[in-house]
């Protein structure tokens, strides 16, 4: 997928979200993101809202919670609306607080017989197909839905085509075969990430969502289920699919890689402007960087080629 630059003046938005998985501590691709949907926000007049998506209990932690306060603040990354702090977000925007927005949306597709239950393990998947595309295998099988230990899972028509708007206007894309019958809820009966990020920006009015590349897939898939949901201000949403930031290795950076985390970087000493320049380098933007405006304008001019 190319990138293409931002069209200026750009376009007038209400609201967007910063939306960060505190499954591991932040790292400097997370940074490059945030960067970017400031800088969008303040040219498009646009709120930013703090989002942050902690339904996988599994993996989330106190202090990872902690540490997005403390990398936003620390890097002077602005939000307007939200948690300002980790006691707010757990009393009053944990998504535990709109669990029940979720099941709304899940029964309405459960009785629209939108989706099907589904038993396979990741290890059946596997054997059904070496890359980890789910088939469809489970769709005959007419499981119930209300038993344990099923997933449920969306029916996606072959060559759903899709309608969104990007940085150049409107634009079409099928659906991937990665996101063919994708879930929305998971056997532990909560909503999927898929659904929770649909219900929730579609709750707070987000209407311009800065995405990585690697998302552009869940983009498609969170557009055909606003549809399914028959959600069509969803639609009205201005998606930007940016670069990711690399490791040196060339590798995507990962919250297990400690030494790209800022916390890891604020612990050697580094300070905010050394850690702006640091992904400029990455980015190959020569010029010293003091802060995320600065960044993102280089990085959109870069795109634009000038």
């Amino acid at each position: 997928m190319q990138i293409p630059a931002v069209p200026r003046p750009f376009p007038a938005r209400l609201k967007t979200r910063i939306a960060p998985t505190p499954s591991g501590y932040l790292h400097l691709g997370n940074v490059f993101s945030f960067a970017l949907t400031a800088f969008l926000a303040e040219n498009c007049g646009a709120r930013i809202l703090l989002r942050i998506d902690d339904l996988d209990r599994e993996r989330v932690r106190p202090e990872y919670i902690q540490d997005i306060f403390d990398t936003l603040h620390f890097l002077e990354l602005p939000w307007h609306e939200g948690p300002k702090d980790a006691m707010m977000f757990a009393n009053e925007y944990a998504q535990e607080h709109r669990m029940p927005l979720y099941r709304q949306a899940l029964e309405q597709l459960k009785e629209d017989e939108r989706i099907f239950a589904c038993n396979c393990s990741r290890k059946r998947i596997l054997t059904q197909n070496e890359q980890g595309i789910y088939t469809g295998s489970c769709i005959h099988k007419h499981l119930d839905p209300n038993t344990t230990d099923v997933s449920w899972r969306l029916y996606t028509p072959p060559g759903a085509v899709l309608q969104y708007h990007g940085p150049d206007g409107p634009a079409a894309a099928v659906l991937p075969a990665t996101q063919q019958y994708f879930i929305v809820r998971k056997k532990d009966t909560f909503p999927a990430y898929q659904l929770a990020s649909v219900v929730d920006d579609i709750f707070f009015g987000v209407d311009l969502t800065v995405r990585g590349q690697d998302l552009y897939d869940s983009t498609l898939a969170q557009l055909y289920l606003a549809q399914a949901l028959s959600k069509p201000s969803f639609g009205n949403t201005v998606f930007y699919h940016h670069d990711l930031l690399l490791a040196l290795s060339g590798d995507k950076l990962s919250k297990s890689a400690g030494d790209t985390s800022v916390r890891y970087l604020r612990k050697e000493g580094w300070k905010p402007a050394d850690i702006y320049i640091l992904i400029g380098k990455a980015l190959g933007i020569p010029e010293p960087l003091n802060d995320w405006r600065t960044l993102a304008d280089r990085y959109w001019r870069l795109m634009a080629g000038h």
